[in-house]
């Protein structure tokens, strides 16, 4: 049966905790180290014109493709936020060919960007379909955006296919968790040690803002990685699990 591991993180623009320090180089040697089949990042930046004019080391190629390097050949990227500058969003990195990706735009008229990156792999002859989501800090527009998120799911993604669905669902108080279990996705955390992941702020995790959501998989071995290097490459630890069909 075929085993992929899955990492989550919530990228910072490739900041410290506090965005003063320029960490991509470092966080891409940690991502590295995971040795991770499928990675999905939130505000991962595809270009921004300022931040390449006041740091020597920022890379020429989009945040994503800088982390990707040689270990994942293949990548896909949602633009959600775009700017005079340049833009941001999610994206997958994937050891696996990417057969399509469709990036919607669940933003919410006048507030942050947000966006749902849906991508369908080929892995050993099946088509896994991954979901790499990044939610709003507003309840109320959570709420909408786990109604979009369940309709991709109803319509889009077979109930015997498959699926991952992983990010920053911003849901501190677990109250759009119910709406997710709705759809027959589970969370790994939560099955493996009855309550879901604390992953920010990294230095101090209190808060259980990131998951991961597996349907027709088996989760095994959900990691939170909330020490070094972790701790001072992001404000949110990142999350790790291995899945098998």
């Amino acid at each position: 049966m075929p085993a992929l591991q899955v990492l989550t993180l919530n990228c910072h623009m490739g900041f410290d905790l506090f965005g003063r320090r320029f960490v991509l180089h470092e966080l891409r040697d940690a991502v590295r180290s995971v040795s991770a089949d499928l990675v999905f990042l939130q505000e991962v930046m595809g270009e921004n014109a300022l931040h390449k004019q006041r740091h020597a080391r920022w890379p020429d190629a989009p945040q994503y493709a800088f982390l990707a390097d040689a270990l994942w050949p293949h990548s896909a990227y949602g633009r959600n936020a775009v700017y005079p500058h340049g833009h941001h969003g999610n994206a997958l990195l994937s050891k696996f060919a990417i057969r399509s990706h469709v990036n919607r735009d669940v933003s919410i008229r006048g507030h942050e960007e947000r966006g749902l990156l849906h991508a369908q792999l080929e892995v050993e002859g099946d088509v896994l379909h991954a979901i790499c989501v990044h939610l709003g800090l507003l309840e109320s527009h959570r709420r909408e955006q786990l109604r979009l998120l369940a309709e991709v799911v109803a319509h889009e993604v077979p109930a015997d296919a498959p699926l991952i669905v992983a990010g920053d669902f911003n849901d501190w108080r677990a109250r759009g968790h119910r709406l997710v279990a709705a759809t027959g996705l589970r969370e790994v955390f939560e099955q493996a040690h009855g309550r879901l992941a604390r992953t920010f702020p990294v230095r101090l995790p209190l808060l259980p803002v990131d998951r991961i959501y597996v349907r027709n998989l088996q989760a095994h071995a959900p990691t939170v990685l909330s020490s070094r290097p972790w701790t001072h490459l992001s404000d949110h630890a990142p999350l790790c699990v291995e899945v098998r069909w």
